[in-house]
């Protein structure tokens, strides 16, 4: 077996760990810029990761828009040097009014903001104007997920209509996020794919036929991104493609892209003959599927039997072969929401820790 996820130092790591995989990471920035056809393409979405230092070398490789799900998300693109973010979650309360207060920190940075409804389309505006800033719009529009947005019919045009006389709002285009596609054979993918963005390109066309000018249409997550990615006139926004995780992996094989990110967990007891509790409880990886959760590279057919905070519990024939103290390394199901549970993730490069980054926009709040 090849120990590519073993790191040499591991002894000196506590457990449970998040590592990340610093050439792997460069293999799959790569490859979505090769996907995308130029990094000019790609809003990538960095809800996944939530890490600065990843935002700043992906505007190194020429990546400088990005997308993010909260306030704190947002702003640690900004900090990190990002000229261009959207915060891809309508917003109300208090939320309208920290992000003018980021753009007001950071007036470098064009921050925009989807939102699906007029009374919020108006707050935001009376926000904006309150704090001298303009704040970018996009409208959000369901294509089929039927969890924020607006259907794209006569209603989002009136919607539209009503973002362009709006004081200190700056019309982005259109948002439409298909994440309800996860068809795992990729020609079928690809037809669903369509079928739910007709209306949105209807819609499009029928507000530029109307002289309302469509500056731009992020599309899409990462199911569907070289979907996207082969129609030039839309932005891509892939999250999970810079980790990967096996819920992914396993689904969509036409999408080359390396798994990152791996669990350092550790044998805390060998309650029977065939069975090892992990130190990996529901506070080290997400919890929110069936298991497994999480697949261990030395024990792929290990079955998960009980797991609660702290403890996780597997069955396995191998179990003799662990002791108290040895480690395993896991895959986890869904990568996006095992990074927030964690304070810092180890970065492995050639092979042992070479430092280590704190996941800063885990928290709901930074500065604002």
């Amino acid at each position: 077996m090849n120990d590519w996820f073993r790191p040499s130092d591991e002894a000196a790591i506590p457990s449970p760990a998040l590592l990340l995989f610093r050439e792997r990471i460069e293999q799959n920035l790569r490859l979505m810029i090769e996907i995308a056809g130029s990094p000019a393409r790609l809003r990538p979405h960095v809800k996944t990761h939530k890490l600065g230092p990843l935002v700043a070398r992906q505007i190194e490789l020429g990546i400088v828009k990005f997308k993010a799900a909260t306030i704190a998300e947002t702003e640690m693109c900004a900090d990190a040097g990002a000229t261009d973010v959207l915060l891809a979650f309508p917003q109300a309360g208090p939320g309208i009014t920290r992000l003018c207060e980021l753009a007001r920190k950071f007036p470098k940075t064009a921050f925009s903001v989807v939102a699906d409804d007029p009374s919020a389309v108006c707050a935001l505006s009376a926000a904006a104007v309150a704090a001298g800033v303009t704040i970018g719009v996009f409208i959000d529009l369901d294509c089929g997920m039927h969890r924020t947005g607006i259907a794209p019919g006569d209603g989002a045009v009136e919607l539209y209509r009503l973002m362009t006389t709006l004081p200190e709002l700056r019309v982005c285009g259109l948002h439409a996020y298909d994440g309800h596609i996860h068809e795992p054979d990729a020609a079928k993918r690809r037809a669903i794919c369509e079928e739910a963005f007709a209306p949105v390109l209807a819609l499009r066309a029928k507000l530029e036929s109307l002289g309302l000018p469509v500056p731009a249409l992020v599309a899409g997550g990462t199911p569907t991104f070289p979907i996207h990615a082969s129609h030039t006139d839309r932005e891509c926004s892939p999250g999970t493609t810079v980790l990967w995780d096996f819920g992914y992996g396993d689904k969509f094989d036409d999408m080359p892209f390396q798994h990152a990110a791996v669990l350092l967990a550790r044998v805390v007891s060998r309650p029977t003959p065939d069975r090892l509790c992990l130190d990996l409880g529901h506070k080290s990886v997400a919890a929110e599927n069936p298991h497994p959760r999480v697949r261990f590279i030395e024990l792929p057919e290990a079955v998960a039997v009980m797991q609660s905070e702290e403890h996780l519990v597997i069955e396995t024939p191998r179990a003799a072969e662990f002791h108290v103290g040895d480690t395993l390394h896991g895959i986890p199901r869904h990568i996006c929401p095992t990074v927030a549970l964690h304070a810092e993730a180890m970065i492995i490069e050639g092979g042992r820790v070479a430092e280590t980054w704190p996941i800063a926009a885990r928290a709901r709040r930074l500065t604002v």
